[in-house]
């Protein structure tokens, strides 16, 4: 059957943009032709700023379309409708608002202490990198919110934060006493990460106190709002972040992502066996890049084995809340900051099942 226009606005649709939207419903697709199994479409941004920033959705869009039956090439041109904004003249000092400045030497605090505002706060962590963590906790985040609820995520992965690119977010937090901390919103997700606050090309270089008061700070200086969950991105591993946010705050549990390739298990072993250690409950377990379907043939491959994860999940009786397959589209949305759980995607829908078993057992 010959392509049509329709065809490829359909799955444009599926495209969604970081600040709400798709390139359909936000009518940005232009000049669009079908010739054959050629297709060829512009993408207009509002301004040149606005296009530059958005190579990522050209590539995924481009992505959506060569998947498609029946098309042999495409070619997509980013545009702006607009010229650039102009620049804005900065205040005079003693009208701009105080700088902050994170990473400092933790304050001394008694006990497990509350976010204000938040109902439940889940650690998401592994036993290694490379599992697909980050990706999970910012697609989960927006399953979660495309559920209906009130959902916050933190990035406390100081060394490499990921989730600014996941997310497609880049300007810095405001703060407007020097002490306030005004989180960023994406895909209806309330966000902070260490990697907002610091240059992008820059090693975050600290000690293990330096880890921990930026830590305490995003949780405490940040104004979260009402949420009924919070996500904490940890990073991989057993160290000082992990021990400060168990120690110090009120974590409703912890949900461990691993492959289900031995190495990867042994791994997440040692981060199971950690939060038991700290006394915070593991609320589940997830299988990620479980199996791997070819896009030309369909055949189902087990590249990092299968059925590892609920095995040991069943072993130790805590819920297993799924298993994710090695998906490309899903490595696109997440480098173009449109995250595939914001889409209407085969993963959009397996995160969507993955929030409601959370919802529905209590957990978010």
């Amino acid at each position: 059957m010959a392509l049509n226009r329709e065809e490829i606005l359909n799955a444009l649709k599926r495209v969604a943009l970081p600040d709400g939207g798709d390139l359909v419903s936000r009518d940005m697709v232009r000049a669009l032709v079908v010739d054959a199994g050629i297709v060829r479409f512009v993408i207009e941004a509002a301004t040149p700023d606005q296009a530059r920033m958005m190579e990522g959705v050209r590539q995924v869009a481009e992505g959506v379309v060569r998947a498609l039956a029946g098309v042999e090439a495409v070619s997509v041109v980013l545009t702006a409708h607009g010229p650039s904004a102009k620049p804005v003249a900065k205040p005079a000092a003693s009208q701009q608002p105080p700088s902050l400045t994170i990473g400092r030497h933790p304050t001394p605090q008694a006990g497990p202490a509350p976010v204000s505002g938040v109902d439940r706060i889940i650690a998401i962590g592994s036993g290694k990198g490379g599992v697909g963590k980050s990706t999970v906790s910012s697609n989960l985040a927006v399953a979660l919110a495309r559920a209906g609820r009130r959902v916050g995520l933190l990035d406390a992965d100081i060394y490499g934060p990921s989730q600014p690119r996941m997310m497609g977010v880049s300007k810095r937090p405001a703060s407007p006493d020097g002490k306030t901390i005004i989180p960023l919103h994406a895909h209806g997700v309330t966000m902070m990460s260490i990697g907002l606050m610091v240059d992008p090309a820059k090693a975050v270089v600290w000690r293990g106190p330096m880890l921990m008061g930026a830590l305490q700070q995003m949780l405490g200086q940040v104004e979260w709002g009402k949420l009924d969950v919070l996500l904490v991105d940890l990073p991989p591993g057993t160290g000082d972040v992990q021990l400060t946010l168990c120690q110090k705050t009120q974590l409703t549990g912890a949900i461990v992502v691993s492959t289900p390739q031995d190495v990867a298990l042994l791994d997440a072993r040692k981060a199971l066996d950690m939060f038991n250690t700290l006394k915070t409950p593991v609320l589940g377990l997830i299988e990620n890049m479980s199996t791997y379907i070819c896009p030309n043939c369909g055949h189902e491959a087990h590249l990092f084995g299968h059925g590892g994860v609920a095995r040991e999940a069943e072993a130790i009786g805590v819920p297993f809340l799924g298993e994710l397959p090695l998906d490309l589209d899903t490595r696109l949305a997440g480098d173009a900051g449109v995250p595939i759980a914001a889409g209407d995607s085969a993963m959009a829908r397996a995160y969507a099942a993955m929030a409601e078993r959370l919802i529905a057992g209590g957990m978010a």
